[in-house]
């Protein structure tokens, strides 16, 4: 199972970035679909989780400003970022849980990462 992240790049504070990440690969079930960063020096943090069934949960300091959402039909899912702030830079990471198989245990993915600064 691979997960490629895309749409980082760099933002003005109060603008927007739209991040996709799609799995792909040998997939029998998808369960929670998240997002997380680590910025310089701090350790990796939950941005915002949904489940399969639609249910998500955010991080107090994004709640309100970034939205998380998913297409089952692409195993794709995303991350709309408004009000972006100069706290928000950091690398943001993808992840999921995935069954290969209808009788296979479940293992937790990795995307490679993608980078998001917000600077003027």
């Amino acid at each position: 199972v691979q997960l490629q992240a895309s749409g980082g790049g760099l933002a003005q504070p109060g603008g927007s970035l739209r991040l996709s990440c799609a799995a792909s690969g040998s997939i029998f079930s998808i369960y929670d679909m998240g997002w997380y960063r680590q910025a310089a020096g701090k350790q990796r943090e939950l941005v915002a989780i949904i489940t399969n069934g639609g249910s998500t949960n955010y991080a107090a300091s994004v709640k309100g400003r970034f939205t998380i959402s998913r297409d089952n039909a692409k195993n794709t899912v995303y991350l709309q970022m408004n009000s972006l702030k100069p706290e928000d830079t950091a690398v943001y990471y993808c992840n999921t849980n995935v069954r290969s198989s209808y009788s296979g245990p479940t293992f937790s993915y990795w995307g490679q990462g993608t980078q998001v600064t917000v600077s003027s």
